[in-house]
């Protein structure tokens, strides 16, 4: 849809041959997208970024982002103005925050320390955790269920949200 209706340059990153097809010939279903094969699976983050710096797309998809690296790949994608498409295996947002490989995807979480003013304004312990930067994402969707989603559109708020224990996700 994105190739063929809207007219984008399209990457599709297929490690395991789940988005394109299987063999040779990319599955007809991917339009006018062009699919790049991943030889090795330890090779995914070299192919995304491969990927941008070869083809000039304006949207990757990427299928399963499970290593730092891969998250690192993202995050370099995303401040080169790409758009990504792509799935994290976590059970919720709040499972990619506390995962130290994949955290990056969410915009990376540090330790802060706040004045004594600070933590009585906004009513916290003097050391909390805060995003990073931009998240590589800017909505993001959990599924649920098989039948149920829950829709993030603004990625960097829910974090954000996350952080300071305004949202718990938890199932």
């Amino acid at each position: 849809m994105l190739a063929d209706e809207h007219k984008k340059r399209v990457v599709i990153i297929d490690t395991s041959n789940e988005v394109g097809g299987d063999g040779d010939i990319p599955h007809s279903g991917i339009g006018g997208a062009r699919r790049m094969q991943v030889p090795n699976v330890n090779m995914q983050h070299n192919v995304m970024i491969e990927a941008v710096e070869n083809h000039m797309p304006e949207t990757i998809i990427i299928d399963e982002i499970g290593t730092e690296l891969e998250a690192l790949a993202a995050s370099t994608i995303a401040q080169r103005g790409v758009q990504l498409v792509g799935t994290a295996h976590g059970v919720t947002i709040e499972s990619i925050i506390k995962n130290p490989s994949l955290q990056l995807l969410v915009g990376g979480i540090e330790s802060v320390t706040l004045g004594d003013e600070e933590a009585r304004r906004r009513k916290v312990q003097k050391t909390v955790l805060e995003r990073k930067g931009p998240p590589s994402f800017t909505c993001a969707v959990e599924m649920l269920s098989t039948t149920e989603c829950r829709v993030h559109h603004r990625l960097d708020s829910t974090v954000d949200a996350v952080l300071a224990g305004i949202l718990s996700l938890n199932l």
